[in-house]
């Protein structure tokens, strides 16, 4: 019964998170609410937990009417919701997150295709005046600038590639704001949602909707396309989609979280044409650009915060802007629930350690094939081919496992990958090497020389 209500209490809180991170700024809510857990249930009592006093404070005095209403339309009552400052407990027992779509998600499937069709609400806190231009955002930032002049007569299509939060989506949400500002019909969607409506409009035999629906664009905005990746069916909608567009002088405006050579298993057809056009990166900032950003953001606070401190933020946090955004909130927060002058040692107290990120290179499949077949001698051919000799059969297993480790790749894709295999085939080889790894000592070893040498790569 306890587990139960354990349970009950992740699903109610988990479906919350998804309405929430929908209703206030993405730093707000990767600050104060992405590392919350609901522990525990309690007839009309929901218990979660949070890291600190401090986030306990924050969320019981600013954020506590939207909890509970969230929490209200999840459960279908309303509950009095307590924060624990135990720490940050992961969820077991509910899906995996890298490959278990969001809740919201699952409910944006069962909704009508028409009701998926209606138009982007931009977040008008995305514009280009409130985005902090530097050397390492210009070209995207002045060929975006372009387009919203001359919309489908220059960088057509125009791909954009950075890791996640150097500000891809806010810059997307800037474009679309001033193209309808402007009267041109421009559609903004995340690859998620593309492939949730294509499918929904395949299952509902709506597909002459959905591609009127997009094709009826004068400028379509896609966020995130490395979701393409392993879903061949959606790859062909999208390919239609884009030629359509395409041969009709439409713009076209994607994202990526990766180089495009790097969207393994994207077919080559649609690979080439965003290659055709202008390529984009965003690099984490420099330092003078993050002190730019953090200058800026205080000032939309009214809050004056000394110079030193924005160094040591600027310092601290190197290669998220969103971090950066969520570590600024923290001691805003701070400076107006306790008073008094910001000293730097409450600073650091605030901030800690475990806020910087180091820079890290995303490891690629070849990447991982090339250090599995180097270790145990294999060819890359034969991990990929149909031999079931022993030493082949387990450096194949032990690219899976690292594949699913290192990686945000699905089963399915990383079956692809590996010769066409089946994601349950996948999902064994995984579970094998990961239980052989407690058994086998030599096993573990060559485990860990393997990840030494991605390290080094990395």
């Amino acid at each position: 019964m306890a587990l139960e209500k354990d349970q009950q209490a992740s699903k109610i809180w988990l479906a919350a998170l998804g309405k929430l991170e929908l209703r206030i700024p993405r730093p707000s809510f990767e600050t104060w609410l992405k590392d919350t857990t609901a522990t525990n249930i309690a007839q009309t009592r929901l218990f979660v937990s949070v890291p600190n006093a401090f986030t306990v404070e924050y969320l019981e005095t600013r954020l506590m009417g939207l909890i509970r209403q969230a929490v209200k339309e999840v459960a279908g009552e309303d509950f009095t919701v307590t924060f624990q400052a135990n720490g940050s407990k992961k969820i077991t027992g509910l899906g995996e997150p890298s490959t278990t779509p969001s809740l919201p998600s699952r409910q944006r499937q069962n909704l009508p295709v028409a009701e998926n069709f209606k138009g982007t609400t931009f977040n008008p806190r995305y514009t280009f005046n409130s985005f902090v231009v530097g050397d390492s955002n210009e070209l995207a930032f002045s060929a975006l600038r372009a387009i919203e002049d001359h919309p489908g007569k220059t960088f057509n299509p125009l791909v954009i590639h950075s890791k996640a939060g150097l500000g891809k989506t806010h810059l997307l949400h800037a474009l679309g704001s001033q193209l309808r500002a402007k009267n041109v019909k421009c559609t903004y969607t995340t690859c998620e949602d593309f492939t949730n409506q294509y499918i929904n409009a395949i299952q509902q035999r709506k597909t002459q909707e959905f591609r009127d629906h997009y094709r009826s664009s004068e400028a379509l905005l896609i966020d995130d396309i490395q979701f393409l990746i392993g879903k061949d069916q959606t790859q062909e909608g999208f390919f239609h989609t884009f030629n359509s567009l395409h041969l009709s002088n439409r713009q076209i405006v994607i994202t990526s979280d990766r180089p495009i050579a790097e969207l393994e298993l994207l077919q080559k057809r649609i690979s080439t044409r965003l290659s055709g056009g202008l390529v984009a990166d965003i690099q984490p900032p420099r330092l003078e650009t993050r002190l730019a950003i953090l200058q800026a953001k205080s000032a939309q606070f009214n809050c004056t915060i000394s110079p030193r401190i924005l160094e040591f933020l600027a310092q601290k946090i190197q290669t998220n802007v969103r971090a950066l955004e969520g570590a600024l909130n923290k001691v805003v927060a701070w400076t107006q629930f306790r008073g008094g002058p910001l000293t730097m040692d409450a600073v650091q107290e605030i901030i800690p350690d475990s806020m910087a990120e180091p820079s890290t290179k995303k490891l690629t499949a070849s990447a991982i094939l090339q250090a599995v077949s180097k270790h145990y001698d294999v060819s890359p051919d034969s991990i990929k081919g149909r031999s079931r000799q022993k030493n082949i059969s387990l450096s194949r297993q032990v690219t899976m496992y690292f594949l699913r480790q290192e990686t945000d790749l699905s089963l399915t894709t990383i079956g692809k990958i590996l010769g066409d295999r089946d994601h349950t085939t996948v999902s064994h080889g995984c579970q094998r090497v990961a239980t052989l790894m407690r058994q086998d000592r030599n096993l573990d070893d060559n485990i860990r020389a393997i990840r030494g040498e991605l390290q080094r790569w990395d």
